[in-house]
């Protein structure tokens, strides 16, 4: 399954790249990062939209997760992927605009990895 993380905070990538190490090596999930949502919507071009799952930062500075949310959910609706959200606590408003948006799924920061892959476990 190929995931799109969208996050600001560059460390995401080595934390998901350790929470995920066996999966990453037995080829069973392949993470691709990017940093901004200018730079998802850039990476989803060049992946010919093989992501099966995206998950998103909602509060990035430029273009936010809510933004990119309704791009990707009217510009990609063959196959549509599945968007999670990553929210702070209690962060409600954002949540239910993301839902209004058409956000599949929701995660909190800190993100909980047993969730995210039991989670993952039940899109396969």
């Amino acid at each position: 399954m190929k995931i799109l993380v969208v996050d600001d905070e560059q460390d995401v990538q080595l934390l998901f790249q350790q929470r995920f190490r066996k999966e990453i090596r037995s080829g069973e999930l392949h993470f691709v990062f990017a940093f901004s949502g200018e730079d998802a919507l850039k990476v989803m071009e060049k992946m010919d939209q093989k992501a099966v799952l995206i998950l998103s930062d909602i509060n990035m500075p430029g273009m936010t997760g809510l933004e990119l949310l309704k791009t990707i959910k009217e510009k990609y609706v063959k196959p549509p992927p599945f968007v999670m959200m990553i929210t702070a606590y209690g962060d409600e408003e954002n949540r239910n605009m993301a839902k209004s948006l058409g956000a599949d799924d929701f995660l909190t920061k800190p993100v909980d990895f047993t969730l995210l892959k039991n989670k993952l476990k039940e899109l396969t």
